[in-house]
């Protein structure tokens, strides 16, 4: 199953439409608060040239690219982590994802109403971290009012929670979120279970006016975004929401000629696409061969059995070796046998960590 980027922001800066474009789900777009209520789920399938290259190569009967799943989640408004608007909702379906992407207005448009009744990109994003931060000092001040109680009796585990309770409490009341924390094993431990939100991984999507597609970091809204960014090691995608959607929707014949004329080399939602994916410290590996080429997803530092059980456990469970090529080497050669007389297919075994853009084949025994 793929892992799961929630799309956030306050009500009313592009989150559906977005994610209209993204996933092509036709989850409702409307100028009024707290139109998504319910999340909607896409999807995505992951832009990747390397699979692209491979298929011209191979010319297989079938493709199928990794894919990374976006949650569009209902608008945040201030005072949510206290129940305002929809924040209870919001807090718990946002709880469930691995990373989020913080949509952030930057654009003035008289007809889209803005909640606080101005454009202010670094206070927009302000106010969501904010709450994601409140909530999260609720849920460390339960964990550590029971860590008190029961450590009380000598209890370990509960005296380390307790520790781990106080500084990380600390450290949010002073607005650092737990991802800016160096943390332990022994802290993950305890802070995992909890799913806190501001431990999540973050990307930015600078929404900007359709006549502004393909700016940069320069923008002066999207300026002073970057540079709140930067200061939380966060990356900014810019955007057009709008203009994606109307990409989206062109036959793909079409979308080279429309990006052509914007003057761009690639639709805005790929750099996003893989910007999310590249978030969530996954790798991609390929399986090549005339009946398939495919893309396969794990995390970064996985070893080749981990790689081969995402293809099927009898193959993690009776692994021997994994035959390796590297896939510009085997776009270069032509083929698998080709890259063999040349001596470039390596044999690795158990040890072995997976390298992004890896084309692998596995030998097991069950």
């Amino acid at each position: 199953m793929p892992l799961a980027v929630g799309i956030v922001g306050l009500p009313n800066v592009g989150k559906s439409t977005l994610f209209n474009a993204l996933s092509d789900a036709g989850a409702e777009a409307a100028n009024f608060p707290f139109c998504t209520i319910e999340p909607n789920v896409g999807i995505v399938p992951v832009p990747d040239p390397r699979l692209d290259a491979l298929v011209k190569t191979i010319d297989p009967k079938s493709v199928v690219p990794t894919t990374v799943e976006f949650v569009d989640i209902a608008g945040l408004v201030k005072g949510a982590s206290q129940g305002e608007g929809l924040g209870n909702k919001f807090l718990s379906n946002i709880r469930n994802v691995d990373a989020i992407l913080h949509v952030v207005r930057c654009f003035d448009d008289d007809n889209v109403v803005h909640v606080h009744g101005q454009v202010d990109p670094v206070g927009d994003a302000e106010t969501i971290d904010t709450e994601l931060l409140l909530r999260d000092i609720q849920s460390v001040e339960q964990r550590l009012e029971r860590a008190k109680k029961f450590s009380k009796s000598g209890d370990a585990k509960e005296k380390k929670a307790l520790a781990v309770c106080e500084r990380v409490l600390a450290s949010l009341s002073d607005g650092v979120p737990v991802r800016a924390l160096t943390l332990s094993s022994d802290d993950r431990e305890v802070l995992d279970p909890m799913c806190l939100l501001t431990h999540k991984p973050v990307l930015y999507a600078a929404n900007v006016a359709e006549d502004e597609a393909g700016v940069g970091l320069d923008h002066p809204a999207v300026a002073k975004l970057a540079d709140r960014a930067a200061r939380e090691g966060a990356q900014v995608v810019v955007v057009s929401a709008a203009i994606e959607a109307e990409i989206a929707a062109l036959d793909p014949a079409e979308r080279a000629d429309f990006l052509a004329g914007l003057g761009a080399s690639e639709a805005g939602l790929d750099r996003l696409i893989r910007a999310a994916y590249t978030l969530l410290d996954l790798i991609t590996f390929f399986t090549a061969g005339p009946k398939e080429v495919r893309a396969w997803t794990v995390r970064r530092g996985a070893k080749a059995p981990q790689a081969a059980g995402k293809i099927h456990s009898d193959f993690e469970r009776g692994f021997i070796r994994a035959e390796v090529i590297e896939w510009d080497t085997l776009v270069e050669l032509g083929s698998e046998a080709a890259a063999r007389t040349k001596g470039k297919l390596r044999v690795e075994g158990k040890e072995y960590v997976v390298v992004d853009g890896d084309v692998m084949h596995f030998r097991f025994n069950v």
